[in-house]
């Protein structure tokens, strides 16, 4: 475990890196013991620095590095998750300033689930996912990394709050009992071409909803609840795409509709 001054001291530095659009040297390379605790304890470090200072509020969760092609990518074995705040929701009409908002961005096409109840584990079932949700809705989740070239190990992205950087939904709403979310398709373009297609079995193997059973029984051993009204990211059924300024995304969802993201 790491010294308390340490993870501090490692949470002020992402801060201001978040803040300053800059980046730091993989934490792994400075401390090889750092364990998945210490990286959340700096995580959350973070996220007290973003409310306390930024004014920001949490509105959902994120689950990242679900499907094999995102972790094979990055060099991960295991999931991890992240906190979503208000700071982080861009609008379909708006247009994401890279150059402003981001250091080294990259896009992935999600289903986010929108929760009716609260879901509190440890013992939270699929079938309890499906009866807290009250919509899912297309989403795209633009990555960003604090950490210098994404030279990331686990814990690194961890401790940068799972690479959260923004993310944006559509307006088609649907119920989960109306939709096979193991099956159901993803088509992601760039500039107007197909780039990348996907399935929900990509997410843990099986269906996002197993990637919000997961969450919720992970943030339960922390006693964290996945609460009602809450927005939650449930990880990339596609590969992740570098963006640039004067790029176009859009993404299809079977069943559920279509959103896209314009970025200067």
């Amino acid at each position: 475990m790491l010294e308390q001054s340490l993870i501090q001291s490692y949470a002020d530095e992402l801060f201001d890196a978040l803040s300053n659009q800059t980046m730091v040297e993989p934490l792994t390379d400075r401390s090889p013991e750092m364990t998945i605790e210490d990286a959340y304890a700096v995580s959350n470090l973070l996220l007290e620095k973003r409310m306390t200072i930024n004014k920001e509020k949490i509105i959902g969760k994120k689950i990242g590095v679900t499907s094999a092609v995102v972790q094979n990518m990055l060099g991960v074995d295991q999931p991890d998750f992240g906190y979503l705040t208000d700071a982080m929701v861009i609008d379909e009409s708006e247009v994401l300033s890279l150059s402003k908002k981001m250091i080294q961005p990259k896009a992935e096409g999600e289903i986010a689930f929108v929760l009716k109840h609260d879901l509190i584990g440890p013992g939270v079932t699929a079938s309890d996912v499906i009866r807290a949700t009250d919509f899912v809705v297309p989403c795209f989740e633009i990555v960003d990394s604090r950490i210098k070239d994404w030279k990331i190990k686990i814990q690194d992205t961890v401790a940068d709050n799972a690479s959260c950087g923004y993310f944006v939904l559509g307006q088609n709403v649907v119920s989960p009992r109306d939709v096979d979310l193991s099956t159901c398709g993803m088509v992601v373009e760039l500039n107007g071409e197909i780039i990348s297609t996907g399935a929900g079995a990509a997410a843990l193997g099986a269906s996002p909803v197993s990637c919000v059973v997961w969450l919720a029984n992970t943030l339960g051993k922390f006693g964290v609840p996945l609460k009602a009204g809450e927005v939650i990211l449930s990880g990339s059924l596609v590969p992740l795409q570098d963006v640039k300024p004067g790029d176009y995304m859009s993404v299809s969802i079977g069943g559920i509709g279509r959103t896209s993201i314009r970025f200067d």
